[in-house]
């Protein structure tokens, strides 16, 4: 039985995280207080609703307590926002997932019962900035001010060379920046050897220096 999951917020990122969850196979609950939002939802989802999700009657209506997670994805009112993540957590919805704006949000959010919060705009807005003038960055994560795993393109003039040969075998190598998995295809190599050859399209999970990884398109 597939799992269910409501999604509180139709807008940009409500909207495109209730699509794939239903292309993944979930039974996927969209609610939103604007009714043509609602219509346009019709077919993309399993359901989509008009509904204030400030209204404990409206939640119990909809039966949140049934679903297996609730995700309140409403960015832009705070009070909709807290007000909604309050109701879930008091009606006992297993998992609560909730947008938070800032760490003061975030904390906020934690303290009413939600039980994993997320940064839409931070999450996004790292990655643009590390892939803005490198279009070969496709994910990253900080681990300092200055130093970060990301996931990126191999570039084509990278391939066929092992990564000895590229300079990608460490802090020390000529590149300063670690190659920790290659992905080609659905066969992940984790930690590769230095003279395993790289290959056109594939897609490395390296940590290096900020600057380094910048640098690796022009490499």
């Amino acid at each position: 039985m597939a799992k269910s999951v409501m999604v509180i917020g139709l807008g940009r990122f409500g909207s495109s995280l209730a699509y794939n969850l239903f292309q993944q196979g979930y039974d996927v609950l969209g609610i939103d207080k604007d009714e043509k939002v609602v219509q346009d939802h019709l077919g993309q989802i399993t359901y989509s609703v008009q509904g204030d999700a400030t209204d404990e009657g409206t939640l119990k209506d909809l039966g949140v307590a049934n679903f297996d997670a609730a995700i309140v994805a409403v960015g832009t009112d705070m009070q909709v926002n807290l007000m909604a993540s309050v109701l879930l957590a008091t009606l006992g919805v297993p998992l609560i997932i909730a947008r938070a704006k800032d760490n003061l949000h975030a904390i906020t959010l934690g303290r009413i019962g939600v039980h994993k919060v997320i940064y839409v705009e931070q999450e996004m807005g790292e990655t643009l900035a590390h892939s803005l003038f490198n279009p070969d960055v496709l994910e990253y994560m900080d681990l300092t001010s200055e130093f970060g795993i990301s996931k990126i393109r191999l570039p084509d003039n990278l391939a066929e060379k092992s990564i000895n040969e590229v300079g990608l075998g460490g802090i020390r190598d000529k590149n300063g920046v670690s190659v920790l998995a290659i992905m080609r295809g659905r066969n992940v190599t984790l930690a590769p050897e230095k003279d395993d050859k790289l290959q056109k399209g594939d897609i490395l999970v390296v940590a290096g220096n900020d600057d380094q990884v910048e640098k690796l398109h022009t490499a």
